[in-house]
């Protein structure tokens, strides 16, 4: 099909700086494919990629932002069978060398060669040019075909889901008969509640502070939810479980005391996953986990598949990504929809982005 020259693209010229800009429209590469950005959503990552840049990201100047992003395939590379033009496809932001040592056990996350893309590596939105922008390309291992009942506005928000699914693997998958504890009702933590119902476990309780997102929390499975501006939430938990503590502690809240909360309420022997990013470093007591035999997991973003698993349970309605959208914009109005987001005007959930 004919393809413009230029596309619409946002770009950050300098640090706390957008613009929105024309650039050429990219072609792809021998394993990759062009996708026509149907839209693509803000996260709290894309706001420290504005302000300071993260490692490995390109200088300011022309850099294209954006990581959660839907679309159509309009172009193949040479070698590219895995996909044909006119697919809908959701993506995943991270593709690693496929050469370290990492890769090549499968964990593309960690990869060794991280921001390095003369050997391989790329991360759109972050390392390279991303998706708040007409058209981007991506490598094949970083797509996943939408199923027919999917909206794209679904696919980017189930992205979210990636996070959280893949943490649960990390720390075994199998929560079924277990209480997990969720902190944080941002959309990672109301993805996670929903996941660890759609898994299984028999009781979920939720921690935050604004009670509209624990409203929505108990809508979307959450059995407990708890505001710590009215309880004390390691003492609610405790309470709730009868004194053992949670099996399984996640926190996607990032605060500075979360970790803290997270190590008094897991009960001995269980497991805490850390989702969020914290804002820097963060004092805790260590030593409770030692004493009590409690292993501490992590993950960065969606490894193992773990964007075509959460696809799998929007398409059979285990999970449900719409009441997490509340807002949309125009990409020529992508300063008021970080304004939405970062202010929290509007008590925004996820904010889209539409090219």
């Amino acid at each position: 099909m004919s393809l413009p020259e230029t596309m619409k693209a946002v770009i950050l010229p300098a640090p706390g700086k957008m613009a929105l800009s024309r650039k050429p429209v990219p072609r792809p590469g021998p394993e990759e494919v062009l996708v026509q950005v149907a839209g693509c959503g803000i996260c709290g990552t894309d706001i420290k990629i504005r302000d300071h840049g993260l490692p490995g990201q390109p200088p300011f100047g022309s850099f294209t932002p954006g990581h959660e992003y839907a679309g159509t395939v309009v172009a193949v590379g040479e070698t590219v069978d895995e996909f044909t033009i006119g697919d809908r496809v959701v993506v995943h932001a991270h593709k690693g060398c496929d050469r370290c040592e990492n890769c090549l056990r499968g964990m593309w996350r960690a990869c060794l060669n991280y921001g390095n893309a003369a050997k391989g590596h790329r991360c759109n939105g972050i390392t390279t040019d991303g998706g708040l922008a007409g058209y981007a390309v991506n490598h094949v291992n970083t797509l996943y075909k939408m199923p027919e009942n999917v909206s794209f506005e679904e696919a980017i928000v189930i992205t979210t889901a990636g996070s959280p699914l893949y943490g649960l693997e990390n720390t075994g998958g199998y929560i079924v008969g277990e209480t997990v504890a969720v902190l944080g009702p941002g959309p990672i933590g109301l993805m996670a509640v929903q996941l660890c119902k759609a898994m299984g476990a028999a009781r979920v309780i939720l921690t935050g502070t604004r009670e509209n997102r624990l409203k929505l929390g108990r809508e979307l499975g959450a059995d407990l939810t708890i505001n710590v501006r009215e309880e004390e939430p390691v003492a609610a938990v405790l309470s709730a479980t009868g004194g053992r503590g949670a099996d399984l502690v996640i926190d996607c809240a990032g605060g500075d005391d979360s970790l803290q909360q997270c190590l008094q309420m897991v009960k001995r022997g269980g497991k805490i996953l850390l989702v969020a990013f914290y804002k820097g470093p963060v004092t805790a007591d260590i030593s409770i986990a030692v004493r009590n035999n409690v292993t501490i997991y992590t993950e960065r973003g969606e490894g193992g598949g773990s964007v075509g698993r959460a696809l799998s349970l929007l398409a059979t309605g285990k999970i449900v990504a719409k009441p997490l959208i509340t807002h949309a914009f125009p990409l020529e109005e992508v300063h008021q929809a970080y304004e939405v987001f970062e202010k929290r005007i509007g008590d925004p959930i996820k904010v889209l982005l539409r090219p």
